[in-house]
């Protein structure tokens, strides 16, 4: 437990790239902005992982935002990225776009086109 000089016991004291054992992004899959939502895609208890992944598999139980997991377990955003890309890559979390996310350049200027043939 770590302790604040002086203070009660403050909690575990773990460094950000303990966490991510040295890695600062996400090997692999999609961009996990602030609003991506995140839910689990598999039981807890099927297999064993590091204590930040099933802290972030607890919370995923009902879908939540990338923001929301990192206020709720109080680490750094992009740790959570990180750890996120290895639930990702291994099938245990799955995530879904918000509508805060706008549509690619092509469809805007599609309905732009439709709109003046009008």
């Amino acid at each position: 437990m770590g302790v604040a000089l002086g203070d009660a016991p403050t909690g575990p004291l773990v460094r950000p790239y303990t966490m991510t054992r040295g890695r600062t992004r996400p090997s692999t899959g999609p961009r996990l902005d602030l609003v991506t939502i995140v839910v689990t895609a598999r039981d807890l208890k099927e297999r064993n992982r590091e204590p930040e992944h099933e802290a972030i598999m607890r919370l995923c139980h009902r879908p939540i935002s990338v923001a929301e997991i990192s206020a709720r377990l109080d680490i750094p955003l992009t740790v959570v990225r990180v750890l996120l890309g290895d639930l990702l890559a291994d099938g245990d979390v799955r995530t879904r776009a918000t509508m805060t996310q706008l549509p690619e350049k092509k469809v805007l200027q599609a309905v732009l086109d439709g709109i003046r043939r009008l």
